[in-house]
């Protein structure tokens, strides 16, 4: 097996990003992140992100960009049923798949149309590895902006030892064809910790608490202590 130069993040666009995928495998391709985020850490480390923020009533706010299906807030539902959550996501095959309990935003994370401080918590989950460049740190100060509490991102860690097990299971785990070439697309566009904190400092933000999540996340947090 070959392996990849991971030194530095790859700029290949996933097939998704690019448009044209027929809405049948979009759909499959869907299921494939719900099940990935089942059984590969996403719900789990999502929740543990959120939980200093989640009042015994469930009642604060939450922007979810780029959220796909909203399998991860609306998990958080399920426990926490006075939670506001807004998905966001720039394409409206993605929101037709979210749950009702989620409002839907068809929107451009560079042009979210919320005013600043409009909710408690911003997330991104699996999201923020689509972006190149300097849009990372665009992205999350805007982002930013539009949370009073605390902003966090919940992506992959970019190494060689998941690229590896994915290249062997993908094929047989998934449904779609466009899922497997996308999350091997998404492991090389992802991020190292160091380069994770790099692109929130750029971005102007307090230092966040970066850590690794098992078995190859990357979790980050913004904690904003302005009242």
């Amino acid at each position: 097996m070959k392996f990849p130069d991971l030194r530095e993040r790859s700029r290949e666009p996933e097939l998704l990003d690019l448009g044209g995928v027929p809405e049948a495998e979009v759909e499959a391709s869907l299921a494939d992140i719900r099940f990935v985020n089942t059984w590969l850490g996403g719900h789990r480390t999502f929740e543990r992100l959120l939980r200093p923020f989640l009042r015994a009533d469930g009642a604060i706010s939450l922007l979810d960009v780029g959220c796909g299906s909203a399998d991860l807030p609306a998990r958080l539902l399920e426990r926490h049923r006075q939670l506001r959550v807004v998905g966001l996501d720039l394409k409206p095959t993605h929101l037709r798949h979210t749950p009702p309990q989620v409002h839907r935003v068809a929107g451009d994370v560079f042009a979210p149309p919320f005013a600043e401080r409009s909710f408690d918590v911003v997330a991104c989950s699996l999201f923020l590895h689509h972006l190149d460049g300097a849009d990372v740190s665009r992205a999350l100060g805007g982002l930013w902006r539009l949370a009073r509490r605390a902003l966090v991102v919940n992506d992959l860690r970019r190494a060689q030892v998941p690229h590896a097990f994915a290249r062997l299971v993908f094929p047989r785990l998934f449904r779609s064809p466009v899922s497997v070439h996308d999350g091997l697309v998404s492991i090389r566009r992802s991020f190292t910790p160091r380069e994770l904190r790099a692109a929130f400092v750029d971005a102007g933000l307090p230092e966040p608490e970066v850590r690794r999540v098992f078995p190859y996340r990357l979790a980050a947090l913004a904690v904003r202590r302005e009242p």
